[in-house]
This record gives C-alpha cells, sequence and structure tokens, in this order.
C-alpha cells in the first residue's frame, strides 16, 4: 500500500433522508472501464478511502468486476457486525480467505461460530493471562538481548518476529524447535502479504507467476507444518498447559472434540491474531512516539517512574503503566489492524437509507470509523490522553471488532503490545533512519512497510 499523505475529509457524510425510501448506493467516481477503483486500491488505498465519506454511507466502488459498498459511519457499521442474520462471512471473498485460514473462528460463517467459540473462549480465560504474559515478556527480553547502540533495525519486522515467536511459544509450548518456528513464520510472511493481492484482485492465482508459486509453497508449508505439530501432540498426548493443548481437550455443548482439520485451522487463525495484528500495533506506535516528542517525555516518565529492574516489564508493573496503555490504545485507533472487515448481505436489505441486494459484499472500514471528526476532535492528531478522561465514545472505538464475533484474544494483544512497548521505550530512544515516510504495507491488516529505525540507549536505562 501507499499513503503518503493522507486527511480527513472536510465535508461531512451525507446523510440519507429517514423519511425517504431506500435509494442505490453512490458509486464513488473515478473508477476506470472494466479495472474500476482497482489502481486506487493498489497504490494508494487510505488516501482512496479518505475520500469516500464525502459521497454517503455506505458508498458503492468497484473492483475489477466486483462491487463493494463501503460503511462507516457507527451506527451502520454496528448493524453490520451484530446482525449476524443478515450480514454473514460467506461469498467469494471469504473462500479466499478461508483457503488460507481454513474455516477458523475469524472467518467461518454464522452457522459455524457459536460451536467454535465456546471451545476457543477458555484459552483466553483472564486466569491465564499471567502465564502469557509471562511468555510475552521472555521473549522480548531475547528480541532486545540482540539490539546494540548504534545498530539500525527494521522495527515492523522486529515486531513481527517477537509477536509471531508469542504466538508460538504460547500456542506450542516448548515443543516446536528453533528451525521450525522460522518455517513457520517465513510462510506466514509470505501469506499474509499474498492473501492481500487475491482479495483486491480475484485473478492472481490464474497468472503463472513467480509469485503464486511462491504463495502456493508457502500455503503447503503452513498446512504441512501445522499438521505435523498437531499429530506429533497427539501421538505424545501431554498436556503441556499451552493453547493447542486446551483446544485438543476441548469439547464443544454435544461434547464432541475438535477435528483434525478443524484444530488447524483454529491454529492459523490464532497465529495470524496474535502475531499480525499485535506487530502492525507495536510498529505502528514505536514510529509514533518516535515522531512526537511530547508523547515520548511522559512514556519515558512513567517508565522511569518503574525504578530499578530488567529491562522488560512483566505483568505485575502492567499496573503502573497506565500511559504506555492509552499509546497503545491511540495506535489502535489511528492505524487499526483490522482496517476493514467485510460481510455479505444473506437477503436483500436497508442499510443507511441504501438498498442493498442479496449477496452484496459490505465492507465496514474501521480506519474511516475511527477518525471522524465528528467523533474524534482532531481525528488524525495522535494524542493518546483522549483515553485518559473516557471521553473516546466507545461505540466509534472498536479496533477487535464488536458482537459475538469481537476477537477472543484483544485483551491478551493488548497486554503484549503494551509490555513490548513499555520494554523497548524503558532501554531505547528509537529514530527513523531515514526520512522516508512510512509507507503501509499491501497485507490484510495495516501494517507498516520496512521501517529502519537507529537505536540509542537510554542514559541510565535499566541493566540487561
Amino acid at each position: 500500500m501507499c499513503a503518503s499523505r493522507e486527511s480527513s475529509p472536510t465535508a461531512g457524510p451525507v446523510r440519507p433522508d429517514p423519511l425517504a425510501r431506500p435509494a442505490a448506493a453512490v458509486t464513488v467516481p473515478g473508477g476506470l472501464p472494466l479495472l474500476g477503483h482497482l489502481p486506487a486500491m493498489l497504490s494508494r488505498p487510505l488516501a482512496f478511502l479518505d475520500t469516500l465519506p464525502a459521497h454517503g454511507d455506505p458508498v458503492r466502488i468497484r473492483v475489477g468486476p466486483r462491487e463493494l459498498y463501503v460503511v462507516s459511519g457507527p451506527e451502520s457499521t454496528h448493524r453490520v457486525l451484530t446482525d449476524r442474520a443478515t450480514f454473514d462471512r460467506t461469498g467469494p471473498l471469504y473462500g479466499k480467505i478461508r483457503a488460507f485460514l481454513g474455516n477458523g473462528l475469524a472467518s467461518c460463517p454464522h452457522a459455524d461460530h457459536r460451536r467454535l467459540r465456546r471451545i476457543v473462549q477458555p484459552a483466553f480465560r483472564r486466569a491465564l493471562l499471567p502465564h502469557y504474559a509471562a511468555a510475552m515478556t521472555a521473549e522480548i527480553e531475547q528480541l532486545a538481548a540482540h539490539w546494540r547502540p548504534g545498530q539500525t533495525v527494521d522495527v515492523t519486522r522486529q515486531a513481527f518476529r517477537l509477536t509471531t515467536a508469542v504466538a508460538v511459544r504460547t500456542l506450542f509450548s516448548s515443543a516446536l524447535d528453533a528451525p521450525a518456528a522460522e518455517r513457520l513464520r517465513d510462510a506466514l510472511d509470505v501469506l499474509l502479504r499474498g492473501l492481500y493481492l487475491r482479495v483486491v484482485l480475484p485473478g492472481a492465482d490464474l497468472l503463472p507467476t513467480r509469485s503464486r508459486r511462491t504463495y502456493r509453497q508457502a500455503l503447503h508449508a503452513w498446512h504441512t507444518g501445522v499438521a505435523e505439530i498437531i499429530a506429533d501432540y497427539r501421538a505424545r498426548g501431554i498436556d503441556r498447559g499451552d493453547v493447542l493443548s486446551l483446544l485438543i481437550a476441548a469439547r464443544d455443548e454435544d461434547g464432541q472434540p475438535l477435528d483434525e482439520r478443524e484444530l488447524a485451522d483454529q491454529v492459523a487463525t490464532l497465529v495470524l491474531a496474535g502475531a499480525e495484528t499485535t506487530s502492525s500495533a507495536l510498529a505502528w506506535a514505536l514510529r509514533l512516539v518516535a515522531e512526537h516528542p511530547e508523547v515520548e517525555r511522559k512514556l519515558h516518565a512513567e517508565l522511569d517512574a518503574l525504578g530499578a529492574g530488567t529491562a522488560a516489564a512483566g505483568w505485575d508493573d502492567l499496573p503502573q503503566l497506565p500511559y504506555a496503555a492509552r499509546v497503545i490504545d491511540e495506535t489502535l485507533r489511528l492505524r487499526p489492524p483490522a482496517w476493514a472487515i467485510s460481510r455479505s448481505t444473506t437477503r436483500p436489505t436497508e442499510l443507511g437509507g441504501v438498498r442493498l441486494p442479496a449477496g452484496a459484499l459490505v465492507v465496514c472500514c474501521l480506519y474511516l470509523l475511527q477518525r471522524r471528526p465528528e467523533l474524534f476532535p482532531d481525528p488524525t492528531r495522535f494524542d493518546p490522553d483522549r483515553f485518559a478522561a473516557d471521553a473516546v465514545p466507545r461505540e466509534a472505538y472498536l479496533p477487535f471488532g464488536a458482537g459475538a464475533t469481537k476477537c477472543l484474544g484483544d485483551r491478551f494483544g493488548a497486554v503484549e503490545a503494551t509490555l513490548a512497548l513499555a520494554s523497548i521505550a524503558r532501554r531505547w530512544r528509537l529514530r527513523p533512519a531515514t526520512a522516508a515516510p512510512v509507507r503501509p504495507a499491501p497485507r490484510l491488516v495495516l501494517s507498516p512497510g520496512p521501517q529502519p529505525m537507529l537505536l540509542t540507549e537510554r542514559v541510565g536505562a535499566p541493566a540487561r
């Protein structure tokens, strides 16, 4: 993706007359013959999205032959995410997503969701968070142990390595050796980059290109690696106290366990949720802190108040890190990893005064929702103190979704991002190594592209 200059639209959204009969959605101008708005979605998606609210809510865009209805208002977004009888995770788009994730909790249709959620939910009980946080702290310490003053690191890549390591460690305990974990991480990286292209360009898999071969090889490596891990767990029959052990032991309300394919699908979903979304939030947070000296000063003051100790923050430090948590909250508002959540209509319906046919693809754009000026004053400003006085409208702050399909790992991800940010900022001051702007990468989540940053050790930082 590319978004070198972003701004909120100056005009407010066009609101439908509540007494009027439902009308056809306005098609956003600027589409090209055959391609529609595909070039803009590939080259400058965020700048393009910023123009949409001025045309209505929802509005219609074309991506090749496919029509999408983009929603960014709080009422319409809430309805799409909670009315599962009318808006379901079906259609060709979710078919492509399930080719990678399988029928996991993040991609399954309404008919399967309740059963799978009941099985997976115990793995994210609040009582387990201290145990998971210990794994997070250990991986953060291991990452930072390789950093040196004056070194330049790609924080986007480093954040991804950290969060995939945490996801693997909490899912598989210590059962996965380093080479196997690296293979899974590399496959995941390829799949996440390739999946966005397949979503916006339906014919990508029809072209005999090198990228198609690489994607298919990664997909095979991912499925094979996960299947081998599950088979090993089954054969050993040991409860390792990790997430996979909980999933293997879990039973639904009829007393039935997950079968092999269902287990593999849940593993794929949890690795994606635990790795890509959290790494995106952390990488953006590190950049935003570096670009806002007053935020950095407040964060460092809070971290210095922790006193002596190791560089990595732990579970017991969280009550003393309210500002670090607010930095993550504001990052999730300004740069939500789940920037667009899609559903398909199961029947003809009306949304925001607009007629939608059965089978319509509806995209809830959380990126736009969380930047609406009537909900968030000065919306493009990075201001963690928005969250200090409970002034944020909760119906418009949905970085983890809403309703029954809200992310189960929301607290897990927030804890991990907060601990990682605090641990890194406690010891290091990061500065961009180049003047080049950060360009979001074309992935399913709003992840920054490569961003080299220079490490400077803070004076008086805790010893390693």
